[in-house]
């Protein structure tokens, strides 16, 4: 998957990927979307609820920097270098969510990002280091990553995650 150069390859490539994982998910049972193959391991509502998370923050420290903050990048208390952690805070975050719940915010969460990429002049979204807590970054590479790039992500982990149901 190549990185999208404007504002209308990165909504294809994310539609494109969104509607293959939506159509993978469109198969599941709700036994199925809480099923793991190993214990322990993530489940396709953990999935879908770490890609809610991963989405919220990018708004955060979209938010943050529009008001001249620097937000903690990730997320408070963690680096770059400690996703495994952060992703482990995520899990336990939102690991009493039903199925259904982790579905619903899902979907909302991905039209929310959608509507924003639409809203924003693709001057804003290709602009290396827009604002301080992107470094040299522009918006469209942590859009790509916290959609396409993750949802490409999500539907292999989910098809492991059944791979070996009896």
């Amino acid at each position: 998957m190549s990185r999208p150069l404007n504002k209308i390859q990165l909504l294809e490539s994310i539609q494109k990927q969104y509607t293959a994982l939506e159509k993978f998910l469109a198969t599941l049972t709700v036994e199925e979307m809480t099923y793991s193959s190993a214990p322990g391991a993530w489940t396709v509502k953990d999935i879908l609820a770490h890609l809610v998370e991963w989405q919220q923050m990018f708004f955060r420290w979209y938010e943050a920097g529009l008001r001249g903050e620097m937000p903690e990048v990730p997320a408070p208390g963690y680096k770059w270098n400690q996703l495994p952690a952060l992703n482990q805070s995520i899990y336990e975050k939102y690991r009493g969510l039903s199925p259904e719940q982790a579905l619903a915010m899902f979907r909302e969460s991905h039209h929310k990002t959608i509507e924003f990429i639409k809203s924003l002049p693709e001057a804003d979204l290709t602009a290396p280091g827009l604002y301080q807590w992107m470094n040299r970054n522009t918006l469209m590479a942590y859009l790509n990553a916290n959609t396409a790039a993750h949802y490409v992500w999500a539907l292999k982990d989910a098809k492991k995650a059944l791979k070996n149901k009896g």
